[in-house]
């Protein structure tokens, strides 16, 4: 119960740290691709090792649902080499504006690099207020990839996050590789995956 009340607490407090700031939207931070694939092999980040990983950047094991209601753990980082996890909430225009790119592009992402939805605005399972809108939203822009609902476990995702949508990297160790990119920019995102590619 005391683990509960306090994701409860911390997803309120992301929630209204988001409202406060407002959506993000495209960003020129530093979130260049090439810095990022060089600062994965310097710090020795790539997918086949996470020895030099801290916690911060582990993720945690976890068990959820998806928004159909089926049961996700946190092994489905494994089935791929890379894991695109795109935070977003059903409150932010840019989220929304992005989703339909996002739709195209998880139907033609190279055979090992999948993409995930994290819906930051669900406050668990019972939550069928925002459930339904979050399928509503991923309907009309034709998405059907995975689309996760916090819970214990995925806290270290959402820790650091101060704007949506923010996307992150995770490779199939379960580790976050590179520098997350904050604010609506697929190229960014697209470009991030074909340097990580290209650099195993």
């Amino acid at each position: 119960m005391l683990i509960k009340k306090s994701l409860i607490k911390k997803c309120s407090i992301l929630i209204i740290a988001l409202f406060i700031c407002g959506c993000t939207s495209r960003t020129d931070t530093a979130n260049n691709n090439k810095e990022q694939a060089e600062d994965k092999k310097d710090n020795g980040e790539t997918s086949k090792t996470g020895d030099n990983k801290t916690d911060k950047n582990k993720i945690s094991s976890f068990t959820t649902k998806d928004l159909e209601g089926n049961t996700v753990t946190d092994s489905i980082f494994s089935e791929k080499d890379l894991t695109v996890v795109n935070i977003w909430g059903t409150f932010c225009g840019p989220c929304i504006g992005e989703m339909p790119e996002l739709a195209e592009w998880s139907e033609s992402m190279p055979s090992n690099v999948q993409i995930i939805g994290l819906v930051c605005d669900i406050e668990g399972e019972d939550d069928q207020e925002h459930k339904d809108k979050a399928k509503e939203i991923m309907e009309k822009a034709g998405a059907d990839f995975t689309n996760l609902i916090p819970k214990e476990g995925l806290d270290n995702l959402l820790s650091g996050v101060t704007g949506v949508p923010t996307t992150i990297f995770i490779d199939k160790n379960g580790n976050i590789t590179g520098k997350a990119v904050v604010g609506a920019n697929v190229a960014a995102y697209k470009e991030f995956v074909e340097d990580y590619i290209n650099a195993e």
